[in-house]
């Protein structure tokens, strides 16, 4: 069998390897996504310090939506910086190792959504379907905002070695990290507070 022929059939192995493996983890990583109730929320102001916080959530089909108070640091911090973190993570006791818990991180742009637009309307509907009246009466709140989460990139970890790049506009597009979690990032339209220093 020639060289080029093989690699031929190499490349189209490895193609169909990648469409197995989306068609296997996209399903895996939807369900786990409609498992939790909550994101963990990686903010900063204005002057770049950092917060670590907590939402509840709901996932609609243009991102994820959140209501949060601006008596909040990270309320405050996202009408600042719209660059955020996020983090679903699997509960300890439901993981078979707390040093490999199941885990989907992903950079986002929080917009912030106008009262008088159908994206609020929309949002809050989102968000009332999971968790009921609460959200109406909250949504009613002057010092409630509603932020629409636009993932840019992510990452999805099952477990040790196991660890899947996620790009596209709607992170649908899979790649095995074989380097780990730490490989070269994405390029994004992020930069660190600290990177003209």
């Amino acid at each position: 069998m020639s060289q080029e022929l093989k690699s031929s059939e190499s490349g189209v192995s490895t193609q169909e390897k990648n469409q197995r493996l989306r068609e296997r983890l996209l399903p895996e990583i939807e369900s786990f996504k409609a498992e939790r109730s909550t994101l963990q929320l990686a903010t900063q102001n204005k002057a770049g310090v950092p917060n670590a916080s907590y939402a509840p959530f709901a996932l609609a089909d243009d991102g994820f939506y959140i209501l949060v108070s601006e008596l909040a640091r990270h309320g405050v911090n996202l009408k600042e910086s719209s660059m955020v973190s996020v983090m679903l993570l699997e509960d300890e006791t439901e993981a078979k190792s707390v040093f490999a818990r199941k885990r989907l991180t992903f950079d986002a742009v929080a917009e912030l959504v106008a009262r008088d637009s159908l994206g609020f309307d929309k949002g809050v509907e989102a968000l009332s379907a999971r968790f009921g009246e609460m959200i109406d009466n909250l949504a009613k709140l002057s010092d409630f905002n509603l932020f629409k989460l636009n993932p840019q990139q992510g990452l999805y970890v099952k477990g040790f070695g196991q660890a899947f790049s996620l790009t596209g506009s709607e992170l649908l597009d899979v790649n095995w990290k074989r380097d780990g979690h730490h490989g070269a990032p994405a390029k994004s339209e992020f930069t660190s507070p600290t990177a003209a220093i």
